[in-house]
């Protein structure tokens, strides 16, 4: 039965990469590549690849791979990454009281463009249970204060363990998340904000920036780092504004431009298709 499998790599960049990983892909496993893209850092001098393939080849799997792919990843100093497209990765989403992310990701996963089991919603407010509900999640209600946060935490991050949780999306949950909790899922939190920052920080950016006549908005999606909302950058977007636009207006194509960028950032990472280095990214086509 074929097996589909994607292969990421990034290493110090020399002639014959490319060469050297698709014989063995084929000499190993007799494997068909069915996608390939690179990118070199020029200044840092670094290769990065992803290369899908499929193989009819029975012995291919994580362990086997492994044994047979090392010594070329030693000769030429390469970090390396295997996955296969099954079993789907199992995904959180947690949401404060703003749903128009939450419900966008609902209704991609439901038409089937966000490919994973999407486990539970977490929230410290109530608000989102009934979208969960209409989509058949499971929902777990979590009240947030200064004295019970890390009691919280500990509970949120026993139900990630309980449901083997592989990506946590913060669809715009407004709680700063500990150390802790961001070293147990390095390059596996994605976050959404505004790109006001930081010119317009607190909790009313939008309105911030509607006093001070700005000409555009944005948004940004990233992965989540112990520096707060400094980790390395998926995608961002922006859209024009006008004087004609009035503060709702801003708020509106504000959170359609979060939508869009955090379901980019959700959908490549699903398909493997981001490198982080340098606290930066790699978007593979």
């Amino acid at each position: 039965m074929s097996k589909t499998a994607v292969l990421l790599i990034d290493c110090p960049d020399r002639k014959g990469l490319v060469a050297a990983i698709a014989n063995f892909l084929v000499q190993q496993y007799d494997a068909n590549i069915l996608n390939a893209d690179q990118h070199q850092d020029v200044e840092l001098g670094l290769f990065f690849m992803r290369i899908e393939f499929a193989t009819d080849h029975a012995p291919c799997d994580e362990a086997h791979f492994s044994a047979a792919f090392s010594p070329l990843a030693q000769q030429f100093k390469m970090n390396w990454r295997l996955t296969f497209a099954t079993p789907p990765q199992n995904v959180a989403i947690f949401v404060s009281h703003y749903l128009h992310c939450l419900a966008d990701l609902l209704h991609r996963h439901q038409t089937g463009e966000l490919s994973c089991n999407l486990s539970l919603i977490v929230s410290n407010h109530d608000a989102a249970k009934p979208l969960a509900d209409f989509y058949k999640i499971p929902f777990h209600y979590l009240s947030v204060t200064a004295a019970n946060k890390a009691e919280v935490e500990q509970r949120q991050m026993d139900l990630l363990d309980e449901h083997s949780i592989d990506l946590v999306i913060l669809a715009r949950y407004m709680q700063v998340l500990s150390p802790q909790f961001v070293r147990a899922y390095p390059q596996r939190i994605i976050n959404v904000h505004h790109s006001f920052l930081p010119a317009f920080t607190g909790a009313r950016p939008y309105h911030a920036a509607f006093a001070r006549g700005v000409k555009l908005i944005g948004a940004t999606s990233h992965y989540v780092t112990e520096v707060l909302d400094e980790g390395p950058i998926i995608e961002q977007d922006v859209t024009r504004v006008s004087q004609n636009d009035q503060l709702p207006d801003l708020i509106q194509k504000g959170r359609d431009l979060e939508r869009l960028v955090l379901s980019r950032a959700v959908r490549w990472h699903l398909s493997d298709r981001i490198l982080s280095y340098a606290n930066k990214t790699v978007i593979f086509a």
